[in-house]
């Protein structure tokens, strides 16, 4: 849509119908369909007020400002924890294509570990935008709703099961835990150490054994090779989440940069 079109400007206000790209269209029918109440949720304007942002142009545009709406510039702040039921949803259905399943699953991811991240990053400072009652809330939030990202592990293509394994050892549990390791084996054995997504799943089953020693150990030795470094007086989950999140993001470039079967929401047998 572009500003020399008014009319149907007028035309959309009054009818309640949604212009924007075909990403957007999914989203709205996917959270009108999940979320009876999503008047509740703030974040929802981006996707049924027709009038919220009648420029955008393409799906890149629409997703860069919805994901910002929800957690700008990697902050939280005050209503994050209530938009992320929305990233929830989208990515645990099948209408949602798996680039942006595999999307709304890393900013789950994202908004789940914003403080330890920073506190890797800023310690012993704490930055002036920094929210910590929100940052407390959306973990809280991401936290509850983990347990049905992970039970769609077998439903799901190997790019989104990449961002479940890190969210398994964000929250860890004695039921999630022992699962993680066969389930990342496929992965291991198709990308040695060394490849992006090789480095990544083993990282994960360093986390998944939960020894602090191990975690350092590890952080060390992949943050000498390639990843930017953290303070050494930084917790070690702190560090960790850091270095992961870092992995996460050139996973997902590399996957976003080739739109093969590792992405495909139709091939789901193979890691």
């Amino acid at each position: 849509m572009t500003r020399d079109r008014p009319g149907e400007l007028q035309e959309a206000w009054r009818t309640g119908r949604v212009f924007g790209p075909p990403i957007r269209r999914i989203f709205r029918d996917v959270v009108a369909d999940r979320l009876p109440d999503r008047h509740r949720v703030p974040q929802a304007e981006m996707l049924f007020a027709p009038m919220a942002d009648p420029y955008w142009e393409d799906d890149h545009r629409f997703l860069g400002d919805f994901y910002s709406v929800i957690l700008h510039q990697d902050t939280c702040q005050a209503a994050t924890a209530e938009g992320l039921v929305l990233l929830a949803v989208l990515a645990t259905d099948d209408r949602v294509p798996a680039r942006e399943r595999f999307g709304a699953a890393r900013t789950l991811l994202r908004a789940a570990t914003v403080a330890e991240r920073r506190q890797a990053r800023c310690r012993p400072d704490t930055p002036p935008h920094a929210d910590p009652a929100g940052e407390a809330r959306a973990r809280a939030a991401v936290e509850s709703l983990t347990p049905e990202l992970l039970a769609r592990w077998q439903a799901e293509c190997p790019a989104v099961r990449l961002v479940l394994a890190g969210l398994a050892v964000v929250f860890p549990t004695e039921r999630t835990l022992p699962a993680l390791a066969p389930r990342l084996r496929a992965f291991m054995a198709a990308h040695p150490p060394g490849t992006d997504i090789g480095d990544y799943v083993r990282f994960v089953r360093v986390l998944a054994a939960r020894n602090d020693m191990e975690t350092l150990t590890a952080v060390e030795g992949y943050t000498d090779v390639h990843w930017s470094g953290t303070f050494r007086q930084a917790p070690a989950r702190a560090r960790a989440f850091h270095l992961l999140g870092q992995m996460l993001d050139r996973v997902g470039a590399d996957l976003m940069s080739f739109p093969g079967a590792a992405v495909q929401g139709d091939d789901r047998r193979s890691p």
